[in-house]
C-alpha cells in the first residue's frame, strides 16, 4: 500500500468525523513512541491532527485507548487530547487525536496536575478491573471485572507478567512465595476502585502551549490509585509540588512506601517482557525486597 493512498485512507476518515474535508498537505513523524509510529497530519487550511499507526491487529488496542481518554475526559478532571476518530486501512490500524502544541513546565503547572489527578483517582468506579481488556505498551493487559483487589493484582497483574516471561524462557526465583504472600500488603489497606491512567511515567504527561497539564497513552483499568503514583517514581520526571499537590487533595496511605515496589515489580516485568535487557535483574532484586518483608 503507497504512503499515499494510506494517508487518502486516514485524511477520508477525518473528513467523515469532523464533517470538515481534511486534505493533508503535510505529514511529519514524530519521535518519543517505543510501540505504534506517530505523525504531525496537517491540512491546507491550517488544521493539524496527531495520528498513531501499528498493525491490523493493534485495532482493538487503539479502540481500547479511545475508550479510555473518552472516559478520563468524562471526569472532567485531568486534560487529554480529544479523540478525533480511529479506524483500519488496508494494511494498518490507526488513532487520530486532537494535536496538542506542548508548552513549557513550572511548578504551577507540575501542582495543577497533582490536583487534577487526585480529582480523577476521588472518583469512585464500580469494581476493580474495567469494561474491555487493553494493552500496556504491546503486551495485553486482561481487566476482569472483581471486588477483591489483593487477588486482581496478584492473578492479573503479577501473575500475568511471570507467565509472559516464562513464554521468554526466563523464571524468576521466589514467585509463588511472593504471589502468596500479597494479602501482607493489604492488611490494614482496603483501596476503592479508581480510574488509572495506567502507564503514567514522565513521558506520557505534559502541558499544553497555555501552561496546561494533560496526559496521554493511557493503559487504563480501574484500580488502586496507588499504582499510579508509584510509577511516577520509577523513571522520574515528577517534581515536588506534584506530590505535594496530590497530598493535599488525597493524601496517600500511611504504607504506600511498602506498596511502592509491589506495583512497580509490574512495570519492572513488562519492560522485560517488552524490551528485556537488565529489567530481568531489576524484577528479580524487587521480588527479593518484597519477600523479605513478611518471610
Amino acid at each position: 500500500m503507497s504512503q499515499s493512498h494510506k494517508y487518502t485512507s486516514i485524511a477520508e476518515a477525518i473528513s467523515k468525523k469532523t464533517q470538515a474535508s481534511f486534505i493533508p498537505t503535510k505529514q511529519s513523524a514524530l519521535s518519543g513512541g517505543s510501540i505504534s509510529q506517530s505523525s504531525r497530519f496537517q491540512s491546507e487550511d491550517g488544521r493539524v491532527f496527531f495520528v498513531k499507526e501499528n498493525n491490523l491487529g493493534f485495532f482493538p488496542f487503539f479502540k481500547a485507548e479511545a475508550q479510555a481518554l473518552l472516559e478520563i475526559k468524562n471526569t472532567q478532571t485531568i486534560r487529554v487530547p480529544e479523540v478525533i476518530t480511529f479506524g483500519l486501512t488496508s494494511h494498518a490500524s490507526f488513532l487520530v487525536l486532537e494535536f496538542m502544541k506542548e508548552g513549557s513546565t513550572s511548578n504551577l503547572s507540575s501542582a495543577q496536575l497533582g490536583q487534577d489527578l487526585a480529582q480523577l483517582h476521588l472518583v469512585r468506579q464500580p469494581f476493580f478491573g474495567w469494561e474491555i481488556d487493553n494493552c500496556i505498551g504491546a503486551t495485553s493487559q486482561p481487566n476482569p471485572k472483581g471486588e477483591n483487589w489483593a487477588e486482581f493484582y496478584r492473578s492479573h497483574r503479577l501473575a500475568h507478567q511471570f507467565e509472559l516471561a516464562k513464554e521468554k524462557n526466563r523464571e524468576f526465583e521466589k514467585v509463588e512465595e511472593l504471589l502468596q504472600g500479597i494479602p501482607f500488603f493489604f492488611q490494614d489497606y482496603s483501596p476503592h476502585p479508581s480510574l488509572l491512567h495506567g502507564d503514567l511515567w514522565g513521558g506520557n504527561a505534559s502541558v499544553d502551549s497555555t501552561g496546561i497539564p494533560f496526559v496521554f497513552d493511557p493503559a487504563s483499568y480501574y484500580g488502586d490509585r496507588e499504582a499510579d503514583i508509584a510509577f511516577t517514581y520509577m523513571f522520574g520526571g515528577f517534581s515536588p509540588s506534584f506530590y505535594q499537590a496530590y497530598n493535599e487533595v488525597y493524601p496517600l496511605d500511611h504504607g504506600f512506601k511498602s506498596r511502592k515496589s509491589l506495583y512497580n515489580l509490574y512495570h519492572e516485568l513488562n519492560h522485560f517482557n517488552l524490551f528485556g535487557g537488565g529489567y530481568a535483574a531489576s524484577a528479580q532484586s524487587s521480588i527479593f525486597q518484597l519477600v523479605s518483608q513478611f518471610s
